[in-house]
């Protein structure tokens, strides 16, 4: 029989289990943050609130940005984007309006209350980061960091 616990161990897969831990762990602390407005943080608290939509955190620009720029950041279809656009504009996250620089386009940008939502993203990745660190080491948090950082190249 073949040894095939590689499988389980391989770096890619290492790398997907500890992305979810943190994201899960983000969505956690986000959930419970007394800043995070009552129902944005009940539908993180449900899992509403998933990966897709962190997208949309990680990669709107604070000046608002077109939505097939910000499905290029994201990796995702104009389409797949929109929907969620459209979904976080239900829950007050984002607004979609005209583009200053051309009548044509839409731009999206923060809500005051997405910018809430995005200041809590930032202390929750900080506070994961940090248990990140006190879990592993200093050290070794470290050199992970720089490793991803230049695995990940220019695209991080």
């Amino acid at each position: 029989m073949t040894d095939d616990r590689w499988r389980e161990t391989h770096l890619g897969r290492l790398l997907g289990h500890a992305s979810r831990r943190f994201d899960e762990r983000v969505l956690h602390l986000m959930a419970h943050n007394v800043e995070v407005p009552l129902a944005l943080s009940n539908l993180a608290a449900r899992a509403q609130v998933g990966a897709a939509h962190i997208h949309i955190t990680r990669h709107l620009a604070l000046e608002g940005s077109r939505l097939t720029d910000l499905a290029a950041q994201a990796g995702m279809t104009k389409q797949a984007m929109g929907d969620l656009v459209t979904q976080c504009e239900a829950w007050g996250l984002v607004v979609r309006e005209s583009d200053p620089h051309d009548a044509r386009a839409r731009r999206v940008r923060f809500t005051a209350v997405g910018l809430a939502w995005l200041q809590a993203f930032k202390d929750a990745v900080a506070q994961a980061e940090a248990e990140f660190r006190a879990e592993v080491g200093e050290a070794v948090a470290t050199v992970v960091g720089m490793g991803l950082e230049a695995y990940a190249g220019p695209a991080a």
